[in-house]
């Protein structure tokens, strides 16, 4: 006597949408630009030293790069400098951010993500992909949370076989 067993794939029967926000990870060197260097005794900026500094500095080195500009010391930076480095950096970076690293990824996946048509998961039920190679901001959850409330159907987080609910609409 002969058994056959089929095996059914209840996830790709669900219709369910998987999204993965590290698609909307945009390749690319990061650097991030501490003016901490720049301090006169580690403690505050000195303009006529800080202006010449940019005037010299070789800021091609920053083509086509993502530059997040910090102070990571506590001390005294008025907000010209962030303003000067900016200016230079601009020619050249990708993106010039205020803040750290993470402020940095923040700003570029709520830019990438703020281009998405939303349209196209129009009455969907959405699986927002929780884990992955790229490591995604929480802001990048929020962002999108945002954007697909309005049009899907339902939005879940984690993985087709397992998820966690975050919004259903009612109908």
């Amino acid at each position: 006597m002969e058994i056959q067993e089929n095996i059914i794939n209840k996830v790709a029967q669900s219709g369910l949408v998987t999204l993965d926000p590290a698609t909307f990870y945009p390749a690319g060197e990061r650097v991030v630009y501490d003016i901490k260097d720049n301090l006169f005794m580690g403690l505050m900026l000195r303009e006529k030293d800080f202006r010449e500094f940019v005037k010299e500095h070789d800021w091609t080195q920053y083509q086509g790069k993502y530059v997040a500009v910090t102070c990571s010391a506590d001390a005294i930076v008025p907000a010209w400098a962030y303003m000067l480095l900016a200016n230079r950096l601009a020619p050249y970076a990708l993106e010039v951010v205020f803040g750290d690293a993470e402020v940095l990824e923040t700003v570029l996946f709520v830019k990438a993500i703020s281009k998405m048509d939303p349209e196209q998961y129009r009455d969907q039920r959405l699986v927002i992909k929780g884990c992955g190679d790229v490591p995604v901001p929480v802001s990048a959850y929020v962002e999108l949370t945002k954007k697909l409330t309005p049009v899907a159907k339902s939005l879940m987080f984690g993985e087709p076989c397992s998820t966690v609910p975050i919004y259903k609409r009612k109908d």
